[in-house]
């Protein structure tokens, strides 16, 4: 298994100097999380942006990075703005690997409940599941890519 960070969200830290929340080029907060896991996992950083500003060639980017990868299992972090259009690309070219998108809606340094345990899920998902395929993994439920969108008027995500 490898996580791939792409951003987002869930990865965004305040700088005291700008006084903005920043995605920072770095996937320090990812291993906060599985540092206390039992067992080795990889981790690479593929973006490190927020998904509002993913563009189709980032999309490009990200199918490479799997298509190169010997790995078949994959958890990405990823922002929720745009998680389901990159599930649905992602999609479109993989049929022999599973791959799992999470993220937070809330950044893991301002609450770490909702990261940790997306994070976590997705994680243990990821080992359990034997059907390939592209899934999402929020607010405690983990589904096929197009069962599980973002309702922006709830601020969650949803069965559909």
């Amino acid at each position: 298994m490898k996580i791939l960070n792409t951003g987002g969200t869930f990865n965004k830290r305040y700088n005291k100097l700008s006084g903005e929340l920043e995605v920072p080029f770095d996937d320090l907060t990812i291993r906060k999380i599985v540092d206390d896991f039992v067992g080795h996992i990889d981790i690479a950083g593929a973006l490190y942006k927020d998904s509002s500003k993913f563009t189709s060639q980032d999309r490009k980017a990200l199918t490479n990075i799997i298509f190169e990868d010997t790995e078949k299992v994959f958890v990405i972090i990823h922002g929720t703005d745009t998680m389901s259009l990159t599930a649905e690309f992602l999609d479109t070219f993989f049929d022999d690997r599973i791959i799992i998108l999470t993220g937070s809606m809330v950044p893991f340094e301002i609450d770490p409940i909702e990261a940790s345990v997306n994070l976590g899920l997705a994680i243990g998902y990821a080992k359990a599941c034997d059907k390939n395929g592209v899934y999402v993994c929020m607010n405690g439920e983990v589904l096929p890519w197009e069962s599980l969108m973002k309702n922006r008027a709830s601020g969650r995500f949803e069965i559909v």
